[in-house]
């Protein structure tokens, strides 16, 4: 006999438009790039409807941005990347699109290697991680992490800028100026990827910041020298996502929370740190604590008006919040499949609503659409 009771919980909690104080909200569009529907990209409105949808040749491999020019940036997931280690095919990306509103194609790069986060640039260039196999005898100098076997690969994190044709500007190699020693795995993460960069960003005096998965803990490089100029350590975040350069020199970030010290209960919060200091100056979690996490993805971006959009990754769930901490908007995604490939599966099975990231754009912000007046 066959239950009539939806199996999916998350759809069963509810989907679509779930709180709104309309008084209170920044307003404007939420942009979603759902990582399991197809390659679907929605711009959904402050009441949760569908404003505007593209349809991309290939699924997200992370997320896609409004440019400063009105079209889409895509992060779409590479085909023909090869399965470079256990759960690559779950986060890597690498075929990067623009599209105008109408869904043209006018701007391709390609790079296999590369995963999770990238940057659209003002100036029109494309930063992102990529990866490579670490030099011989380095990963034998990378303390922590679980076991590992004789013949397993390391791979390292190798962010690179290319310009609008394609050609590389920069490149930045994790071994070559980060101290094993001062970044170590932690005992929860295995040692296949070191540090594993998740987020990235550009501050305003133009350092580059990444976000250090496996090891925790976020630092700010100099273009010039590759050098570390800004490092919030493991004692202030938890293996957190997506560095934001905030334009009053702090930086937002998402703290997942997966191995907290001191907690018996994993949680997620938001916080802003002064990286002068790197004091916690705000955060945001929930009353109930373990009511909001994330294991894994997760973002959160400052308002214009002061509030934070934050994207709980894994459940799909979206919401603004008050610098008091008051919610005032909260919608969950309603698009649910499994991933289409079965290393995928394997790694995070079940039909999924999850998304990398999320952001808010205001109504000036899309000269181009139109808007219905029902």
């Amino acid at each position: 006999m066959t239950t009539t009771v939806d199996q999916i919980t998350q759809r069963r909690r509810g989907t679509g438009l779930i709180a709104h104080d309309p008084a209170l909200s920044a307003g404007g569009y939420t942009l979603i790039a759902p990582q399991t529907d197809d390659g679907n990209v929605y711009l959904v409105d402050i009441e949760g409807r569908v404003a505007h949808q593209w349809k991309m040749p290939v699924r997200p491999g992370r997320a896609a941005v409004i440019l400063p020019n009105g079209n889409l940036g895509y992060n779409g997931n590479h085909a023909d990347s090869p399965e470079i280690y256990p759960a690559w095919s779950l986060w890597h990306g690498g075929d990067f699109y623009e599209a105008t509103p109408e869904g043209e194609i006018v701007w391709r790069f390609q790079d296999p290697t590369h995963h999770h986060d990238a940057r659209w640039l003002a100036n029109g260039h494309l930063l992102y991680a990529g990866c490579a196999t670490v030099p011989a005898g380095f990963a034998e100098r990378v303390p922590g992490g679980t076991a590992h076997g004789p013949d397993e690969t390391m791979y390292g994190d190798v962010i690179r800028e290319v310009d609008r044709e394609g050609r590389l500007v920069w490149e930045w190699k994790a071994w070559e100026h980060l101290a094993p020693e001062d970044f170590p795995i932690h005992p929860g993460f295995g040692r296949t990827h070191w540090p594993l960069v998740n987020g990235l960003d550009v501050t305003a005096d133009g350092l580059v910041l990444m976000s250090l998965r496996t090891t925790s803990g976020i630092v700010g490089i100099d273009r010039a020298t590759g050098g570390v100029k800004l490092h919030i350590p493991p004692s202030v975040l938890s293996h957190q996502h997506a560095p934001v350069a905030l334009d009053n020199g702090n930086i937002l970030a998402f703290d997942n929370g997966n191995f907290r010290t001191g907690k018996h209960v994993a949680f997620s919060r938001v916080l802003e740190i002064d990286p002068a200091s790197n004091e916690v100056v705000w955060q945001y979690a929930d009353e109930l604590v373990n009511a909001f996490y994330t294991a894994y993805m997760g973002s959160a971006q400052r308002l214009p008006n002061g509030h934070t959009h934050v994207t709980e990754s894994a459940t799909g769930r979206l919401f603004e919040v008050t610098p008091a901490g008051e919610v005032v908007w909260e919608y969950v995604i309603p698009w649910f499949a499994e991933y289409p490939d079965e290393a995928a599966r394997k790694y995070v099975p079940g039909r999924q609503n999850s998304v990398f990231q999320t952001f808010r754009y205001s109504a000036a912000q899309l000269p181009w659409l139109k808007v219905s007046a029902s």
